[in-house]
């Protein structure tokens, strides 16, 4: 995984960055490297640590995530759960994914310009399209690649949910300030 964020973005899109007030994934080959695997004990999925690290820093950012899958799973209710991601923001089972980003929209008060959406599919391109701000991932489809105005270096499923996180809090001033009220809520824990 690259350790080092790329700042070096175009002045446009950091101007978009700027105006992102939520940010909504895909599940499957966003916060997994899309693989799932199914046996006698059910499903299981693999996620990295450090996705689930940067969602945590987003909350205490303010900086709300969302996710839309077109699958329903287990796996993935889980995750959410342990990230606290709420169930109202946690959609499944829509390979419309218009129909829950408008819920969104309606539920954070926002116009499109304030939504960041990270996709790798082809259900993705119509949200993708939309949103003020698309991101993907290098192992995600050539055409979403392609539409996206932000390709991670690291692969979905490596830690490029954290790559994005980390890149709009870095643009909006906003990651110092995350780490800080972090900081400050685990060590009052620990008193």
């Amino acid at each position: 995984m690259n350790e080092k964020l790329n700042l070096n973005i175009s002045e446009e899109l950091k101007n978009k960055i700027k105006k992102i007030k939520i940010l909504i994934t895909d599940m499957d080959g966003i916060h997994t490297d899309g693989s799932y695997y199914v046996g006698d004990m059910g499903e299981f999925k693999r996620f990295h640590a450090s996705d689930g690290a940067a969602i945590v820093t987003a909350r205490y950012a303010d900086l709300p995530i969302a996710i839309i899958s077109g699958r329903k799973s287990g796996s993935t209710t889980r995750r959410c759960k342990e990230l606290s991601i709420p169930k109202s923001l946690v959609y499944q089972g829509y390979i419309n994914k218009m129909e829950p980003y408008k819920e969104i929209l309606k539920k954070f008060n926002v116009s499109d310009e304030n939504v960041a959406y990270v996709g790798d599919d082809l259900i993705d391109e119509p949200v993708m399209l939309k949103a003020g701000v698309s991101f993907s991932v290098p192992n995600a489809r050539f055409e979403i690649r392609n539409i996206a105005d932000f390709v991670t270096v690291t692969k979905g499923g490596d830690g490029a949910v954290k790559e994005i996180i980390e890149l709009i809090l870095k643009v909006q001033n906003r990651f110092d300030l995350a780490l800080n009220n972090l900081r400050n809520h685990y060590s009052q824990k620990t008193k």
